[in-house]
């Protein structure tokens, strides 16, 4: 996200230089509410209860999760490219470098696996065990 608004601050600098001030204060505001709009709207829910595990808009019954591995960043990284499996669920955001591979233990489901990325791996993995 930094990133993004990185762009969004060079392009009110490009207003400013060209326009007036106060179409580049303007300019800056707005793009500013839209780039927290933007990282609020894109944040993944991950939630867990007695039955379910909710990951943005998927959900699965606990009684189908196999193992649950919490992944560093380089293992993390290599699962999301180059290890990656096709049939796989993603549930992953670029600027998280960290998550967990939820093995799927339903012989009717297809996915091997749910690969989700979270700031909190072990506290997610503890919720789901539990």
């Amino acid at each position: 996200m930094a990133f993004i608004y990185f762009l969004a601050l060079s392009l009110v600098i490009a207003i400013w230089a060209a326009m007036t001030t106060t179409i580049a204060a303007i300019t800056f505001i707005t793009l500013t509410i839209a780039t927290i709009a933007i990282y609020f709207s894109s944040a993944l829910r991950i939630e867990v209860d007695e039955s379910e595990l909710r990951v943005g808009k998927a959900h699965i019954s606990l009684e189908h999760l196999g193992d649950i591995q919490v992944l560093t960043d380089k293992q993390m990284l290599a699962k999301r490219t180059r290890d990656a499996d096709p049939a796989a669920y993603l549930a992953i955001r670029f600027w998280t470098p960290r998550g967990v591979v939820i093995n799927i233990a339903d012989t009717r489901d297809a996915t091997p696996y749910w690969l989700v990325t979270s700031k909190k791996g072990e506290k997610l993995a503890h919720a789901i065990k539990e």
